[in-house]
């Protein structure tokens, strides 16, 4: 198969969709990888690393052009959208519960979109979501600490506080593998931690992994109400899967915030858990609304770029090989969690969830 690794043009993306060990064991079986020129220059990976263990280094067109699979990190935008295709396979992010433009540029392509964030595994994991969700609720509470401070239009308020001064109140909504990490950072830089959700196992499992250390509450209207009229920082990590989130703290509540508290909504993939959140971008991250700093940047991991690429393509890679060398068709009945993962082929919706979320388009 060929398979091809273009260069991400999100704004401020600077992942790539493979490593230099992805490659030789793609070319070790016998597959063609081409990779645009410069695609890992952001991950420190140069063309001629790439180049080295086999693969062949081209232009944006022969890339797209020539693959029968592209493999990238974030969803196409309508400046890729001329270079869909039907006979194409896309491997990447595609969120697209909260994404009715893209949707229809693939539906109208005839491609076959399969989304990392919802191969799921028959235990309800999901494989390639988790690494990017364990790096981005770590940053989460690191973005969360610089939002409160005065620069950046906070309340100038430390985190873990200082002796003789109260630590932040963090509160976070959600208690999967965003909200863990989110609240184990948080614990750890001293501050005062709250955490929400509807599953008692998951409450207890953070409860244990950070020793006591934080307050568990049960996720309802009242106490999510409650816990953000007192943080300092709201961190929203709400995530059902392959669905547009929930909004669970309404403007009324933001508009209840103490003025220069922040919030961090790492669910905005999936359209946001704020009511007042839109997308924002690493060249403009935050704006403000009713004296709350809100930060919404979709694709927060590719601010540590680095460990992302490598953290995601560790995971991807069988994947890869999966469609590579069985072919799409096999390598789905091959394996119920890749299946999981079609969400359009055809001109049709195949995810549930997607559907349900875009009804006028399924």
């Amino acid at each position: 198969m060929i398979i091809g690794v273009p260069r991400e043009i999100k704004d401020g993306e600077h992942r790539v969709a493979i490593t230099p060990a992805g490659v030789d064991a793609l070319t070790g079986a016998g597959h063609r990888v081409l990779i645009e020129q410069q695609a890992g220059a952001g991950s420190g990976i140069p063309d001629e690393e790439f180049a080295k263990h086999g693969a062949q280094i081209v232009d944006v067109a022969q890339v797209w052009g020539a693959a029968e699979m592209v493999v990238k990190v974030k969803e196409p935008l309508p400046a890729e959208y001329g270079y869909l295709r039907d006979d194409l396979v896309l491997f990447t992010y595609l969120h697209l519960a909260s994404a009715e433009e893209l949707t229809r540029a693939l539906l109208a392509s005839g491609v076959t979109g399969v989304a990392y964030e919802t191969v799921e595994t028959d235990d309800g994991r999901l494989p390639l979501l988790e690494p990017m969700s364990e790096v981005a609720g770590r940053l989460a509470t690191q973005i969360g600490a610089h939002c409160l401070e005065s620069t950046w239009g906070g309340r100038g308020v430390l985190l873990g506080g200082v002796t003789g001064v109260a630590p932040a109140e963090v509160v976070v909504i959600g208690c999967g593998s965003v909200g863990r990490n989110a609240a184990q950072v948080a614990v750890g830089m001293g501050a005062q931690v709250s955490v929400l959700d509807v599953q008692a196992e998951r409450l207890r499992h953070v409860q244990e992994t950070t020793h006591g250390n934080i307050i568990t509450l049960f996720s309802t209207p009242y106490a999510v109400r409650r816990s953000v009229q007192y943080a300092d920082l709201v961190i929203g990590a709400v995530l059902i899967h392959g669905a547009r989130a929930p909004r669970l703290v309404t403007e009324e509540m933001v508009a209840a915030m103490k003025p220069g508290s922040a919030i961090v909504d790492v669910a905005i993939d999936q359209g946001g858990c704020i009511e007042t959140i839109h997308p924002t971008s690493h060249s403009a991250p935050t704006y403000t609304e009713h004296g709350v700093v809100h930060y919404a940047v979709p694709n927060m991991p590719a601010l540590v770029p680095r460990s992302a690429t490598h953290a995601l393509t560790s995971c991807t890679l069988p994947y890869m090989m999966q469609i590579a060398d069985l072919g799409l068709d096999a390598a789905l009945a091959d394996d119920p969690a890749l299946a999981r993962g079609l969400n359009v082929r055809g001109g049709e919706i195949t995810y549930r969830a997607v559907a349900e979320a875009l009804p006028g388009l399924a």
